[in-house]
């Protein structure tokens, strides 16, 4: 498991995409609104050690903890864009959201920009074959 995989959560999906590729969710909710989230796509470096990669992630904590800091209620919704293990780049996506609308933005966001996410991912990593 990845070093920025997602901690502990009251609610974890993990869904197989396409070979090498899968989504991860993670959600906290309270008296039915959303307190935090993770959304994060991840490719399967080595099958042989289960070393998975992170791609993007899109994060909510209204507490502002160690692992999401962004509060998608002050801030908007952001994804952060990883490379050879480290995040390179965080783009704000949308204004300040409640916090159930910006977890379905960033499922939407993220199915619709998929592909290109995994075609990038695997360029900078040099994989030629999935």
């Amino acid at each position: 498991m990845p070093d920025d995989a997602p901690r502990e959560y009251d609610k974890a999906f993990t869904t197989p995409l396409e070979y090498r590729v899968r989504r991860r969710l993670g959600i906290d909710v309270e008296r039915g609104q959303v307190r935090r989230f993770v959304v994060q796509l991840e490719y399967l470096l080595d099958p042989d050690r289960e070393e998975w990669a992170t791609v993007v992630r899109y994060d909510h904590d209204a507490d502002g903890s160690a692992e999401a800091t962004h509060d998608v209620t002050e801030e908007g919704l952001h994804i952060d864009v990883y490379r050879e293990g480290e995040k390179i780049d965080s783009h704000e996506l949308t204004p300040p959201l409640p916090a159930n609308v910006a977890l379905d933005a960033a499922e939407d966001h993220l199915t619709e920009h998929m592909e290109g996410y995994i075609r990038r991912f695997e360029q900078w990593h040099g994989i030629t074959s999935r």
